[in-house]
């Protein structure tokens, strides 16, 4: 399985983003995706889960109410909707799957490069 993040970028505070997760190298499944992002000096932490249907979501309270998480099955894309961004959610975004939707890193199977957002103040 591979997964390829991708929309960070650069944008000021209060705007928004929009980050995409391609999953190819795999046929059907039931695993969940969920995005972590990681601030230089700290641990990865978890974001955001979405189940394989798209059913259930889970956030983060740093997350809840200016994030949201969605995927299109037909496109084996899971995407991070970002607004009311704010200089604390600077940091590199990963995307990863797993069998669950889990917190926490050591759960999840596989995960993509990373893509980098940087909140501006």
């Amino acid at each position: 399985v591979q997964l390829q993040a991708s929309g960070g970028g650069l944008v000021q505070t209060g705007g928004s983003l929009r980050l995409a997760c391609a999953i190819s190298g795999r046929g059907f499944t039931t695993h969940a995706e969920g995005w972590f992002r990681q601030a230089p000096g700290k641990e990865r932490d978890f974001v955001a889960a979405i189940n394989w249907s798209g059913s259930t979501t889970y956030y983060a309270d740093s997350a809840k109410g200016r994030f949201t998480i969605s995927r299109d099955n037909a496109k084996n894309t899971v995407y991070l909707q970002m607004n009311s961004l704010k200089p604390e959610d600077t940091a590199v975004y990963y995307c990863a799957t797993g069998p669950g939707i889990f917190t926490v890193v050591s759960r999840y199977e596989s995960w993509g490069q990373g893509t980098l957002v940087t909140v501006s103040s």
